[in-house]
């Protein structure tokens, strides 16, 4: 699922006529960030919900077929990231699933995050894994970090601690910690609590550059970490001043 029904208040004005998921960075929107990387993982089908401006993000997905869309309407009523979530869950079947924020993206080095978020979920011994990043690997990112991770992958909340990780806007979760949940308004971050409490939340640390866009003030300098990852990989690979471009 991506959650894409947020206002985007602080990117006003440019969401003044245009949902945020479609703001464009190095000329794909945020929301095409998002699903290619679902698409890598083999994602066949994302579940996107939509609030503000949302026949713009319907025409935008209207077309896609990797991942296949479907839209989760909250024009009603927004119901923040849990609300949303629980609304979708006859979508989303009985089986873990994905989440992700349609706000923030990233580019991996080696193995895809995803799928290497995939393989480190184990359902018995988890009802939360969180794919994390570090201050050092962030752009955009300025509100300190969100949790401590013990040597296996074990969750609690830093508290702002900078020897802690930030929670990078992508998780595996299984529908069973929605049991008897309201399709209400209400946020993600008590489920995580709950989970914190029963031992079952872990985390997983990506390896590549993360990068969130909270603001207009974001956008270059998103720009320029997308330009020197993809500088930095093509040089690495030889495609940039190597022998084949004499």
């Amino acid at each position: 699922m991506v959650l894409a029904a947020g206002l985007g208040k602080r990117m006003r004005p440019i969401t003044d006529t245009m949902p945020k998921p479609l703001v464009k960075i190095a000329g794909k929107t945020l929301l095409d960030w998002g699903l290619d990387s679902l698409a890598m993982a083999g994602v066949e089908t994302a579940i996107v919900n939509v609030h503000y401006l949302p026949e713009q993000i319907v025409a935008h997905v209207a077309d896609r077929r990797a991942p296949k869309i479907v839209i989760s309407d909250e024009s009603a009523a927004l119901l923040d990231s849990a609300g949303g979530i629980v609304k979708a869950l006859p979508d989303l079947g009985k089986d873990a699933f994905y989440i992700i924020n349609a706000d923030t993206f990233w580019i991996d080095s080696g193995q895809p995050s995803l799928e290497r978020l995939s393989l480190a979920w184990d359902g018995s011994r988890m009802d939360i894994l969180l794919m994390l990043t570090d201050l050092d690997s962030a752009t955009g990112h300025c509100v300190g970090t969100d949790f401590l991770m013990a040597p296996d992958g074990a969750l609690r909340r830093s508290k702002g601690d900078p020897a802690g990780v930030i929670y990078a806007g992508a998780a595996i979760m299984h529908p069973r910690i929605f049991k008897d949940a309201p399709a209400k308004p209400h946020s993600l971050n008590a489920y995580f609590d709950t989970a914190i409490a029963a031992g079952r939340l872990f985390g997983m640390q990506m390896r590549g550059q993360w990068i969130t866009v909270g603001t207009p003030d974001a956008i270059p300098l998103a720009e320029a970490a997308v330009a020197g990852v993809l500088t930095a990989s093509a040089r690495k690979s030889g495609s940039i001043f190597g022998k084949h471009d004499a």
